[in-house]
This record gives structure tokens, C-alpha cells and sequence, in this order.
């Protein structure tokens, strides 16, 4: 497959999940919950998680609004850690975050992220790397029980 191709086909995926995105609701029984914003596009993301006694995420979903990236993103990310433990989940993200800076990992983590792996590209794009990683540092900071800050509000 040509490299025109192979980046059509990652757009593509890319406008789907923006779309039609996964898990895109609140819950009813939320465990941990955080909202963002992104202050330099006006992204906004409020993620719910339901963690099990186990510590594995039973259910997630986000409300939001923003941009193609990080709805996207946002779909992404909840279709790759559905599931996963609180700990694989954790690690999911600080992957996502290296990935998009640039930072090299195994192949292994990067499969993990599923979809979410194609968001690689976007480290050409500095000023979306933002939209990119909301998602994922709420997840991050919501699993953690890390509350925003006044600007993240």
C-alpha cells in the first residue's frame, strides 16, 4: 500500500471515530469522573470511568465538545482500555503521551493502543498534540484521582 494510501486510510479512521464516536454518553454510576479543557482550541472533555472491585474498567464514556482530533482521540481511547486493568490503563496513556512526543516504545505498547496508534502523526502537528492527549491525560488524571486545576476547569 502507498504512503498516499496508508494516510487516507488513517484519515479516514480518524473522521469515523470523530463521527461516530465510541462511547460518546455519561454514566449512571461513575466511579471516577473528571472533566478538562483544553484553554488554546476551547476542547472540552468530561470522561466517567467505572472502575470494578478489581480495578478493571467496566465501563467508560465521555461528553465533550471539540475538535475532529480529539473527539477522535477521545473514541480511541475508550475503545482501547475497555476492560483493561486500572494499572494497564495507566501505562496506555503515559504510551499515548510518548508516542505523540515522539518518544520510541515497543511495538507491544503501541498495539495495545489499538486505533489510538495511528494518532502518531500528529507529532507534525505541535499544536494538536494538545487535542490529541486530552483524552488520555484525563483518563490518566481521573484514574489517579488527580483533580484539575482553576484553567483546566
Amino acid at each position: 500500500m502507498g504512503l498516499s494510501k496508508l494516510s487516507s486510510l488513517y484519515r479516514e479512521v480518524i473522521l469515523d471515530h470523530s463521527d461516530h464516536p465510541h462511547h460518546k454518553h455519561a454514566l449512571d454510576a461513575a466511579t471516577h469522573t473528571i472533566t478538562l479543557k483544553n484553554p488554546t482550541c476551547g476542547d472540552v472533555i468530561n470522561l466517567e470511568i467505572k472502575l470494578s472491585a478489581d480495578e478493571h474498567i467496566e465501563d467508560i464514556g465521555f461528553t465533550g465538545e471539540g475538535c475532529t482530533i480529539s473527539q477522535s482521540s477521545a473514541s480511541m481511547m475508550t475503545d482501547a482500555v475497555l476492560g483493561k486493568s486500572k494499572e494497564e490503563a495507566l501505562h496506555m496513556a503515559k504510551t499515548f503521551s510518548d508516542m505523540v512526543m515522539g518518544k520510541t516504545h515497543d511495538q507491544a505498547d503501541l498495539d495495545q493502543l489499538e486505533d489510538a496508534a495511528i494518532l502518531s502523526s500528529i507529532m507534525s502537528f505541535p499544536a494538536r498534540i494538545k487535542c490529541a492527549t486530552l483524552s488520555w491525560w484525563a483518563l490518566q488524571r481521573a484514574l489517579l484521582n488527580d483533580k484539575p486545576s482553576e484553567e483546566e476547569e
